[in-house]
């Protein structure tokens, strides 16, 4: 049963830095891919990066590009979101996710869509504010 715990979110000021953790178990970590979503209050909830655990490959949204960094450490099954520079619309409750791609036509268009992603975390909320 796959398990996934987000942490580290908070109230923090405009332009600051934040980052976010997910630790995973119950399941091969090595053949799963790991995505972070996000959902503001009164929206669809958006893809912001994922990473491939099984190579390391990395999908970012081109809301957070440059600025958001996804990475992972298989040691620990835990999977990073460095969130820097932010800003009052990145405020949202975000959520980690992971999907099976250890498969044959597997690629990282996979990430865009939550619907392919059967297991998530509680979330953490980051609020943006000064």
């Amino acid at each position: 049963q796959e398990q996934l715990v987000e942490s580290g979110g908070g109230l923090v000021q405009p332009g600051s830095s934040l980052r976010l953790s997910c630790a995973a178990s119950g399941f091969p970590f090595h053949y799963y891919t790991i995505g972070w979503f996000r959902q503001a209050p009164g929206k669809e909830r958006e893809a912001v990066a994922c990473i491939a655990n099984a190579d390391g490959g990395t999908y970012n949204a081109g809301s957070v590009k440059g600025r958001f960094t996804i990475s992972r450490d298989v040691a620990k099954s835990t999977v990073y979101l460095q969130m820097n520079s932010l800003k009052p619309e990145d405020t949202a409750i975000y959520y980690c996710a992971a999907q099976y791609s250890n498969w044959d036509g597997w690629d990282l268009t996979h990430c865009e869509d939550s619907a392919n992603f059967p297991a998530w975390g509680p979330g953490t909320r980051v609020t943006v504010s000064s």
